[in-house]
């Protein structure tokens, strides 16, 4: 059981308040009940119950039901119902008012909430409410080379030897990096939103987008920095950009093959393909340089299964 997974979420004070407050806005006491898909060591569901939820129903495939269970005995809340099973595997689920699901990543859909809550509207009433209920992400340029000189340590083995398959594959892959407003090019001003989706609603499992940026200075883009924001409900949100309060989940790192060398008047485009389908998450990204003095058109494409040693 990895425990310190837990213990990580259980300390991310920004992360349990405005899921606490999400459900105060939505629990009547005594008259709602609550679903909790993926409900780890419980937390959410007996802050639902301690909120004055009827019942609460807890999903989790995964052992640490057995100490969810534990937890609520030793806190006395008995209004809990375990299903050591994934919500998905659930035939005929107790229809529910609030179906609440934090199975959110460094990467939103990492955990297949997308999937997750897709199938979870089967488990409401009628004029239920799914928390959270939408995930925007946001893309900007790094300036900032430490993250590219990290990645570029294939350079420096010695020895008369060449690791550039190796790096190839380093360069292709996604990194979790704690990113500053000030590494990035143009600060966070330069954040722009490439993809959206209402949790629960007929979204695709596999995301696509387009972010855009044109040039007012000369600089160098050396990756791109992602990120999310949440809707739980309506005013309340958690989002893990650079200028956010900070969370157990930090931002991620996108590399570059090569630094994008612009100038004034030149465009910058990154498209980005995510597909939540299998096993984690495949990325693909490829970055386009137009430049204004000449005209000329400049791409790079990358691709997590090129950087996976099984692929």
């Amino acid at each position: 059981m990895l425990i310190e997974f837990h213990r990580a979420m259980l300390a991310d004070r920004t992360r349990n308040a405005a899921f606490h407050e999400a459900l105060r806005r939505l629990i009547v006491p005594g008259v709602t009940t609550v679903a909790d898909i993926g409900c780890g060591t419980g937390l959410l569901a007996l802050m639902a119950s301690r909120l004055g939820a009827r019942a609460v129903h807890c999903y989790e495939q995964g052992p640490v039901i057995e100490l969810a269970a534990r937890l609520a005995r030793a806190n006395r809340v008995r209004n809990l119902v375990f299903y050591p099973e994934h919500s998905t595997a659930i035939l005929d689920p107790e229809p529910v008012d609030v179906v609440v699901s934090e199975t959110l990543g460094n990467y939103a859909y990492e955990e297949n909430v997308v999937e997750t809550l897709r199938d979870a509207r089967r488990f409401l009433r009628p004029g239920g409410t799914l928390v959270p209920r939408h995930i925007a992400q946001w893309v900007a340029p790094v300036a900032t080379d430490r993250f590219q000189r990290e990645l570029a340590a294939w350079d420096d083995v010695g020895y008369g030897l060449d690791f550039g398959l190796a790096k190839a594959m380093s360069l292709n892959n996604l990194y979790v990096r704690g990113i500053d407003p000030a590494d990035l090019l143009g600060g966070i001003a330069a954040a722009r939103q490439w993809d959206a989706v209402a949790l629960g609603a007929r979204a695709a499992s596999v995301r696509q987008g387009e972010a855009r940026w044109k040039a007012e200075a000369h600089g160098l883009a050396h990756g791109f920095a992602l990120w999310w924001r949440c809707e739980l409900v309506p005013g309340v949100t958690l989002a893990t950009g650079p200028a956010d309060p900070p969370t157990h989940w930090e931002q991620l790192y996108l590399p570059t093959l090569e630094p994008v060398a612009l100038a004034p008047g030149d465009e910058l485009a990154l498209r980005v393909r995510s597909d939540s389908r299998a096993e984690g998450v495949r990325i693909r990204w490829q970055i386009t340089h137009h430049r204004a003095a000449d005209g000329s058109e400049h791409a790079q494409s990358l691709d997590m299964r090129k950087g996976d040693l099984g692929g």
